[in-house]
C-alpha cells in the first residue's frame, strides 16, 4: 500500500474554486494548435505508443480542478475555453473513471510516484467536482468507478478509504429482484447493458458470484439479438420494448462480465459465451479487424471499452481472436494518427486516416466546421481516451505474449 488518501475539505476546495475563477477571469483564451498533415512512424515498441497516448492526454486534458493542485480531471474537450477548464458545466462522472482506469493501466505499465498520484488526484477530482460524494443516480457510472478503484486497489496497493464500499452498496441497493438486473439509473424502467455489464463484473469482483451470473443471465435472455449473437443496448422492463442498436461498448462489458465469470466459477457456459459474442463482434462490429467507429461525445468512449476487455478475455481466455481485434485495431490507430506537438492525436474512425485539408487552419476552426466529421477530427476527450485504453490494451496482450 502507498499511502491512504489524504482527504481535502469540500469547503476549502470552494474557496479555492472561487480564487481561481476570479484570478483567471481576464485571462486569455486557450490558443488554437496547429496539426502536423503526416504522422512520423514513431516508436515500433507498445508501451512506448501507450506512454505517448498518456503523455497527449496528461498534456491536453488533465488540470487541477479550481486550483487544486492535489485535485484533477479531464477536461471535456481540447483545447478547451475558459469555461471548459472550469468544469462546472456539462458534468460526465463515466468519462473521469474511464481517466481514473487508463491511470492505472499506465502505472501498471511502468510505475511511477507521478502516477501514483495522478490516480489519488483524479480520484479526488470526481469525489469534490460530484459534489454529493462518490454516489449519483447513475449505476453505470459508479459501476465504471468502482472497476477503476478496484483495479488501483488490487493491482497497485492503493487505497480510497471507504470508496468502493460505498458504491458497491450502492448498486447492490439498485438491485431489482422482480427484474433480475440493476436498471441504467435510479427510479428508471430502462434496463441497460451500459450499467448491468459493468455492474456484473464489480459483483463478480467483489464476491457477488450469484449476482453476476445473474445479470449474465438476463444479458443472455433479454438482450442478446439471435440473428447476430450480439447484445442489445438495453430493455424497458416492465414492458419489454427493446433498443436493438449493438454499440461496440456493450459487446465489450458483456465480454468482460463472461470472462470474468468463466475464470471465477470454472463454469463453461460463461467460456462459451465469451467465445461467441467475441466471434460475432469480429464479424459483425469490425472492419478489416479493426474496430468499428464512433462518433464523438459519449460514443467517443464505445471503441475503447471494446478493446479493454477483449484484451482481458484473451488474457484470462487465451482468445487468439479478441488479441488479434486488439492487435490490429492498434497498429491501425497508431498508423492512422495525426500528430500535435510530437504527441498522437486519434480519429473517431481508427480504419482511415486522421487528414486534414489542404489548408488546415487551426484545430478548434476546424472542429466547428462541416469539415470535421469527413477529416475524423474530435476535440472530444472521450475519443482520446479510447485511443489511450486501445494502446494500454495493446501494451497488456505484447507484454503477455499474445
Amino acid at each position: 500500500m502507498d499511502r491512504r488518501d489524504n482527504r481535502i475539505g469540500r469547503r476549502s476546495v470552494l474557496v479555492a474554486a472561487g480564487a481561481w475563477v476570479a484570478l483567471t477571469a481576464t485571462a486569455q483564451p486557450t490558443q488554437a494548435v496547429m496539426i502536423s498533415q503526416e504522422a512520423p512512424p514513431g516508436p515500433e515498441e507498445s508501451g512506448q505508443r501507450a506512454d505517448l497516448a498518456e503523455q497527449a492526454i496528461v498534456q491536453r486534458y488533465v488540470r487541477s480542478l479550481w486550483g487544486e493542485s492535489q485535485v484533477q480531471l479531464g477536461t471535456l474537450v481540447w483545447p478547451a475555453s475558459l469555461w471548459e477548464q472550469l468544469l462546472l458545466g456539462r458534468w460526465c462522472y463515466w468519462w473521469q473513471a474511464h481517466l481514473l482506469d487508463c491511470a492505472v493501466d499506465a502505472a501498471i505499465r511502468a510505475r511511477t510516484p507521478e502516477r501514483i498520484e495522478r490516480i489519488f488526484a483524479v480520484a479526488r477530482g470526481i469525489r469534490v467536482r460530484n459534489f454529493t460524494g462518490w454516489v449519483n443516480s447513475y449505476y453505470d457510472d459508479m459501476s465504471w468507478l468502482i472497476l477503476a478503484m478496484e483495479r488501483a486497489e488490487r493491482l497497485l496497493g492503493i487505497r480510497f478509504g471507504a470508496a468502493v464500499g460505498d458504491l458497491h452498496r450502492a448498486l447492490y441497493a439498485g438491485w431489482q429482484p422482480e427484474i433480475g438486473a440493476v436498471p441504467w439509473r435510479s427510479n428508471d424502467n430502462y434496463y441497460s447493458t451500459s450499467a448491468i455489464g459493468p455492474t456484473g463484473i464489480a459483483m463478480a469482483r467483489t464476491g457477488e458470484l450469484s449476482r453476476a451470473a445473474a445479470l449474465s443471465d438476463f444479458l443472455q435472455r433479454r438482450l442478446r439479438d439471435p440473428r447476430t449473437g450480439l447484445i442489445y443496448d438495453g430493455v424497458h422492463e416492465p414492458g419489454g420494448r427493446v433498443d436493438r442498436a449493438t454499440p461496440t461498448y456493450c459487446q465489450g462489458a458483456t465480454i468482460g462480465l463472461e470472462a470474468e465469470l468463466a475464470t471465477r466459477t470454472g463454469d463453461s457456459t460463461h467460456r462459451d459465451r465469451a467465445t461467441e459474442l467475441i466471434a460475432a463482434t469480429a464479424e459483425h462490429l469490425t472492419t478489416d479487424g479493426v474496430i468499428a467507429a464512433a462518433t464523438a461525445n459519449d460514443s467517443g468512449l464505445f471503441m475503447g471499452i471494446l478493446a479493454r476487455y477483449l484484451a482481458e478475455a484473451a488474457l484470462a481466455l487465451g482468445d487468439t481472436t479478441a488479441a488479434n481485434i486488439v492487435h490490429t485495431s492498434a497498429r491501425a490507430a497508431w498508423e492512422h494518427r495525426a500528430e500535435v506537438g510530437g504527441l498522437p492525436l486519434f480519429g473517431m474512425d481508427w480504419s482511415r486516416p486522421l487528414t486534414v485539408p489542404a489548408h488546415p487552419g487551426t484545430f478548434t476552426q476546424l472542429t466547428h466546421s462541416s469539415n470535421a466529421q469527413v477529416a475524423n477530427l474530435s476535440r472530444d476527450l472521450s475519443v482520446q481516451l479510447s485511443g489511450w485504453m486501445l494502446l494500454e490494451a495493446d501494451h497488456q496482450l505484447t507484454a503477455a505474449g499474445h
